[in-house]
């Protein structure tokens, strides 16, 4: 891909979800039904969950991996949402409770957030909210904390408190702005046992940082981007942030300190490859990964305990999700095992096994999602 084409695909990125500009897509999979094949260890069956962001019925599309490798689809289970029918242009559009078994997904057309109950792999409806503003394109959990971050307008934060049944009760006094208007917000999470959200901003070139008192998000604190186009981004239990920059291909590390502030510990580092824009750490932190949706590859970075950064491969290609296909996004195994890549040319969600040194080996490849999908978790 030239620099020309690299800049406008990028462009597309950074621009906001628009509605209504892409062709309905009709899901017409059963409702999920895993069976109870559940195992524990190395070669347990995973779930892979990702959004199918259909105009007319958002729903949510699972995959099992079995022992052998293979991806295969069990299901899909509408969100009683509408998406756009295109793509979010953000990380995060699902995520799954810690313990596993709530997973929540954004309707980002119809302003609505949906939770589900899982349980062997099987999602259950459990609650329909709206989003508290318009266009919700990430969400975060933490206990009983949710957060969404809404794309559409000024842009804002919004938080909920999950009841034992599912249902999402609002927040009072949550809800806070973006630190200004066409931030080009892009992901929502928690850091420091649930005692900050994050919050990266495409189009303003700055991470947001917003301190919670008891559940409560206060007005954000904002820092600078290393690079330009800050994208995905994921945290490990030590408080580092690490965070894919779109515009240069490149990653850069930082400490969380205690009132929300950000200093940089590796500054932009070099992927090698092109459009960076999506990142997700290994459980224990070890490890980094970015989906670069320019070039059809995964980089690989090493990642110490003071939250440095060292490129794994000297070429930046850990692994490649096709030829000519476009990563959109990024997830690991609860247990670190694997690693799984969605891409929407190829229509393809991808399945890599980790190495104890960070190396990636493909295991196996599902397609048929569409090329409207976005966010993806696994368990």
């Amino acid at each position: 891909m030239n620099k020309t084409s690299l800049r406008c695909y990028i462009d597309r990125l950074i621009a906001r979800p628009v509605i209504g500009l892409a062709i309905a897509l009709t899901a017409t999979t059963p409702t999920a039904t895993a069976g109870d094949d559940h195992q524990e260890g190395r070669d347990a069956i995973h779930y892979v969950y990702t959004l199918d962001n259909a105009q007319v019925d958002n729903r949510v599309v699972v995959l099992k991996q079995r022992p052998d490798g293979a991806l295969v689809q069990a299901g899909s289970v509408s969100t009683g949402g509408a998406g756009t029918g295109a793509g979010l242009g953000s990380q995060g559009a699902l995520a799954l409770s810690k313990n596993g078994r709530w997973l929540f997904a954004v309707s980002a057309a119809s302003n609505q957030i949906t939770t589900f109950s899982v349980h062997d792999g099987k999602l259950r409806p459990a609650s329909v909210v709206s989003s508290g503003g318009l266009t919700p394109i990430s969400v975060t959990s933490h206990g009983k904390l949710v957060y969404v971050l809404n794309a559409g307008g000024m842009g804002s934060i919004t938080g909920f408190e999950l009841g034992n049944h599912g249902d999402l009760a609002p927040i009072p006094g949550s809800t806070q702005g973006l630190g200004g208007s066409a931030t080009g917000p892009a992901q929502i999470a928690f850091a420091k046992d649930g005692d900050f959200l994050v919050v990266s901003q495409k189009a303003a070139n700055q991470l947001a940082v917003y301190a919670l008192d008891d559940g409560v998000a206060q007005p954000a604190t904002l820092s600078k981007s290393s690079g330009n186009v800050p994208f995905g981004f994921d945290i490990d239990r030590r408080g580092h942030v690490i965070v894919s920059e779109a515009a240069a291909s490149t990653v850069s590390s930082y400490e969380l300190g205690d009132v929300g502030d950000l200093s940089v510990i590796t500054a932009s580092a070099q992927t090698f490859q092109g459009a960076a824009c999506w990142l997700i750490l290994t459980p224990n932190g070890r490890y980094a990964y970015t989906g670069n949706a320019a070039t059809s590859t995964i980089t690989g970075f090493g990642v110490t305990r003071q939250g440095k950064l060292k490129l794994l491969v000297p070429s930046g290609e850990s692994a490649s999700t096709g030829a000519g296909s476009h990563t959109l996004d990024l997830a690991t195994s609860a247990n670190g095992n694997f690693l799984y890549a969605l891409a929407n040319v190829g229509q393809s969600v991808t399945a890599f096994r980790i190495g104890a040194d960070g190396s990636l080996v493909q295991t196996g490849q599902f397609t048929g999602v569409p090329t409207s999908a976005a966010g993806l978790v696994a368990r």
